[in-house]
């Protein structure tokens, strides 16, 4: 018999559970998640590539100074940066079995999200009726397909707070320490560093070049 068996009877299914789950050092849905957004970054590299490569070959207006209002964006930026602070809470609570501040750091988290989105159609109404549009010119076509992509990204991540807020509430997600707020704690922050590149290379740089 192997030296290396586990005798009957004795802690098989907490091996198990632990080979299962930690035999790369790290639980299994966090592993498979980087890996999500592994494959994420090339999506969103690859948007972000196209738009700088078109950046200023549009032939006719409007034109990204014809529309920016770069102080509103600063806002909807600022407060979806400070989503990232409290959701770095909400984790806490949760590692930390802290119910009342898991919940609130969420609740907080996934209003900032929707105001972010709010701002960002607010935004695009207001392109469309200075004659931005996705088929008018190569800026409208990048910059709507870029931004568009990422709202659509944090418009999920809001579900996914919602939902979480639900199910750790109800007591469905208390006993993993904390991992499934943490795992949706990494795409928050996701989101929120994609935001950051976007931000610098379409709203800052049409401004400081």
């Amino acid at each position: 018999m192997s030296s290396h068996a586990v005798p009957a009877g004795a802690g098989h299914d907490e091996t198990f559970d632990e080979h299962h789950w930690r035999s790369l050092g790290v639980d299994h849905m966090k592993l498979a998640f980087w890996t999500f957004l592994g494959s994420d970054c090339f999506f969103f590299g690859s948007l972000i590539g196209t738009y700088m490569y078109y950046r200023g070959q549009s032939l006719v207006g409007p034109y990204p100074r014809d529309v920016f209002d770069v102080n509103i964006t600063s806002i909807s930026t600022f407060l979806l940066l400070m989503s990232s602070f409290t959701m770095v809470l909400a984790v806490l609570g949760a590692k930390t079995g802290k119910r009342g501040m898991t919940l609130v750091n969420l609740a907080l988290t996934a209003a900032m999200g929707s105001a972010f989105v709010a701002f960002q159609m607010y935004e695009f109404a207001h392109f469309y009726h200075a004659g931005l549009t996705l088929q008018g010119n190569l800026f409208g076509s990048t910059f709507y397909i870029l931004t568009g992509f990422h709202g659509t990204h944090v418009a999920i991540g809001v579900l996914w707070l919602l939902l979480s807020m639900f199910w750790y509430g109800k007591g469905w997600i208390r006993g993993d320490e904390g991992n499934a707020i943490e795992v949706a704690g990494l795409y928050w922050h996701f989101v929120d560093i994609v935001w950051i590149v976007i931000f610098t290379v379409v709203y800052l740089m049409e401004f400081v070049a």
